[in-house]
């Protein structure tokens, strides 16, 4: 597979990305109304609150939407062969997007159950990907 284009490490985001060089999930919580939400930002999308704690999630879900991509993307040449992207709803209630690993494409359906796995960066830290649960 080619090298993957990596996503800046920026600051609202940098405790995320700290935790995938552990392994870990992390997702931003609103301590006012103590629920999940994603992408990462400095107030809660829902009440506004900006008081945000990152909290380990389960990295369990479900895939909402699949789309296999026959061209190559970013990062990816032709001989890489086509590849997954799904958006999966977490366990805990948020949607996130990521591409299904360790199955063929074309097997990846919607309502799918996925854990999260990870693909290395050169700099330590993980991409999160997605790979079917049993």
């Amino acid at each position: 597979m080619s090298p993957l284009l990596e996503p800046p490490a920026s600051g609202e985001v940098a405790p995320f990305w700290d935790a995938t060089r552990r392994g870990e999930l992390v997702l931003p919580w609103c301590v006012a109304c103590d629920r999940p939400f994603w992408y990462p930002r400095a107030t809660c999308p829902r009440c506004l609150g900006d008081t945000v704690e990152w909290r380990r999630a389960s990295g369990d879900g479900t895939v909402y939407a699949v789309s296999v991509q026959h061209r190559p993307g970013p990062g990816r040449e032709a001989a890489d062969g086509p590849y997954a992207v799904a958006l999966v709803d977490l366990d805990e209630g948020v949607r996130v997007m990521g591409n299904v690993l360790a199955c063929a494409p074309e097997d990846v359906r919607v309502d799918m159950p996925v854990r999260v796995t990870w693909q290395a960066l050169s700099d330590g830290r993980q991409l999160l990907q997605f790979a079917p649960r049993e």
